[in-house]
């Protein structure tokens, strides 16, 4: 026996799954109990080095009609996008009775439920591991390994692009935009980044993760997403200085109230798993009732996890393991109450630059006295009256609406220069 797929898309991991599917043929047909051979592809045009590898494979010019070919048993789609034909192609072999694995984290994070409703009344499956942290195996994990915990938290590193911009402005000193480029260059950021550090394609992740987690509709628009580009080597300096380390992280807990799902930048302290996690490496920590806390971490991007993950789903599909996609039928998921930001309760980085001249920290330390939030400790710099220095305040708990009072107030203040900075500081 043997199952036929198709694939949609022969870029970066395109490729490494035709390369993957083809070097480990024996042993996957070996773990599968049949083999699994690629029947057709399609993309805009047939990569020179693929060509010799897929001569018999049947080309397909357009992609729908090759999820509706009777000669494909399995849809691969790595085109990408939430939309066009990328949706399409998923829609049309889950129309037509045939399973679909993807890696599109965009797509599952916007439509993944009304999909997920159609594999169902299609009887067939959908699988998707690839889209969330690459070759980790975090949804297989929580679906089965932890299918016996109420898992109440999951959070991690979900970007490998702003984790290297983190990693290497901590180590060499340098500003934001500089290693920007230098990622640009190296291959970990896209020419146009916005996706990755404005902090949308986490928030992409972290949509499906809660909905696995703690089996409610994907929804992401509930995702309150603020990004990297603010973050200033000033902020990585005073980070190590306070004990602790800037990530960027995606966190959704189940609380009395709802769920909060929330991509920001963080401070955690250096002695965590995750203030570990450097490059471009992803991390995401699940905290389960009798499990309790369980970190995984590895690569999150690439040609070679991410086809992993791929070629993992169709051994699955080849072993006729079938789990719903997200933990429970689509019937039984249900709509959790969103937990606004607003309600957020935690301690806070406030980075301020003022002018050196008296009375400056008074009259700060006013403001935050008058909205009921408690400083924790100071940190000054500059000795040269009438220049401009950077003045630093932590906090300890507050909520998050009363700190977006202070930072609105600390902003009129005459001796303050630039808009404030405020990083979110997690006890994890």
């Amino acid at each position: 026996m043997s199952i036929r797929v198709g694939i949609a898309g022969l870029g970066t991991v395109g490729g490494g799954v035709v390369k993957l599917l083809l070097e480990h043929a024996a042993l996957q047909s070996e773990r599968a109990g049949q083999s699994i051979g690629i029947a057709a592809v399609s993309a805009l045009e047939m990569p020179d080095e693929l060509s010799p590898l897929l001569a018999g494979a049947v080309w397909h010019g357009d992609a729908l009609e090759m999820a509706r070919s009777p000669d494909v048993d399995v849809v691969v789609e790595l085109i990408g996008g939430e939309e066009g034909v990328a949706r399409k192609v998923v829609e049309t072999a889950l129309g037509a009775g045939k399973s679909v694995v993807t890696a599109n984290k965009a797509l599952i994070a916007h439509h993944g439920n009304e999909l997920a409703r159609m594999a169902e009344k299609n009887s067939a499956s959908l699988l998707f591991e690839a889209a969330v942290a690459g070759g980790i195996p975090i949804l297989k994990s929580m679906r089965e390994g932890l299918a016996a915990n109420r898992l109440d938290s999951v959070y991690g590193i979900l970007n490998g692009t702003c984790n290297y911009i983190l990693t290497e402005m901590e180590q060499t000193g340098r500003g934001f935009s500089e290693v920007l480029i230098e990622a640009q260059s190296l291959g970990y950021a896209e020419a146009n980044p916005e996706t990755d550090i404005d902090g949308i394609d986490s928030a992409h992740k972290l949509t499906i993760l809660a909905s696995v987690a703690f089996g409610c509709s994907a929804s992401f628009g509930a995702v309150f997403v603020d990004g990297i580009r603010n973050i200033s080597a000033l902020d990585i300096e005073f980070a190590r200085e306070l004990g602790y380390r800037i990530k960027l992280l995606g966190i959704a807990r189940r609380g009395e109230h709802g769920i909060e799902h929330r991509v920001h930048p963080c401070m955690v302290s250096i002695d965590t798993p995750i203030a570990r996690v450097s490059g471009v490496l992803n991390a995401v920590v699940v905290e389960g009732d009798y499990v309790g806390r369980t970190v995984f971490e590895g690569a999150g991007a690439g040609e070679r996890p991410t086809a992993s993950a791929v070629v993992g789903d169709l051994i699955d599909l080849a072993r006729g393991h079938g789990a719903p996609p997200f933990a429970v039928p689509v019937g039984k998921l249900v709509v959790q109450p969103v937990v606004s930001m607003d309600a957020r309760v935690g301690a806070y980085y406030v980075r301020l630059i003022v002018r050196d001249q008296p009375g400056v920290l008074a009259e700060a330390a006013r403001v935050f006295a008058e909205e009921g939030v408690s400083i924790e400790s100071v940190l000054q710099r500059g000795r040269d009256p009438g220049s401009t220095v950077p003045l630093i305040l932590t906090t300890h708990d507050t909520e998050e609406v009363a700190m977006m009072r202070v930072r609105d107030r600390l902003a009129n203040l005459t001796a303050v220069v630039e808009d404030p900075a405020l990083i979110r500081i997690e006890s994890l």
